[in-house]
């Protein structure tokens, strides 16, 4: 049982390394996300490039690359702690992916599909927090941080102590990876939702 623990841990890191975006625009000939607009490998960043085709097939790709491994340890019935572990990791590869000079996109989408898997009223809630916030603010970072905050509260309730630890991880590093986001919105200078930018100065 040891090895299939370690085996569908290294699987959720494998997955999460996968790159929906790059791989996206690779195959709809558009240009490389990581070398347009913010920069960030991700769905904001691929709508403003590529418009809604490529970003939708990038969010699902990136909420796929969560559901599954979390899913698969779900069906393994493993452990609670090893089911927290395979969530992180999921979620560390989309970060750090080892396919990408672990240069990966910001973890939002990740995040929520192993979220999602893990406790559908858990994904229904960061779903619904991220659409009201963006909704009202038209501001996809703002949205994910307040989603991110709320992580581990929504996680605190639904679930059991023992993925408190890894929610709040995950919250602690989707803040720190919009950190030049939070600089942005205080300065006024972020970019709302559906905005087209040249070059890598925006952040979102």
């Amino acid at each position: 049982m040891l090895v299939v623990e370690i085996l569908i841990v290294l699987f959720a890191y494998a997955c999460g390394s996968i790159s929906s975006a790059i791989i996206t625009c690779q195959l709809l000939r558009l240009p490389d996300p990581r070398l347009q607009g913010s920069g960030n490998p991700g769905t904001t960043n691929v709508l403003r490039v590529g418009g809604k085709k490529a970003a939708i097939i990038t969010l699902l790709g990136d909420v796929l690359k969560g559901v599954i491994p979390v899913l698969i340890a779900k069906l393994l019935n493993v452990d609670s702690p090893i089911l927290a572990l395979v969530v992180f990791a999921a979620f560390i590869g989309h970060l750090y992916p080892v396919f990408f000079q672990f240069k990966g996109g910001k973890g939002v989408a990740t995040a929520f599909g192993c979220m999602l898997a893990l406790s559908w009223p858990v994904g229904l809630a960061l779903l619904f927090t991220w659409l009201i916030v963006a909704s009202v603010s038209r501001y996809s970072s703002l949205a994910a941080l307040i989603a991110a905050i709320m992580t581990p509260v929504y996680t605190w309730y639904f679930l059991s102590p023992v993925f408190i630890c890894m929610a709040s991880g995950m919250s602690l590093l989707l803040i720190l990876r919009h950190k030049k986001n939070i600089l942005q919105l205080i300065n006024g200078q972020e970019t709302k939702i559906g905005s087209k930018v040249k070059g890598l100065r925006q952040t979102d």
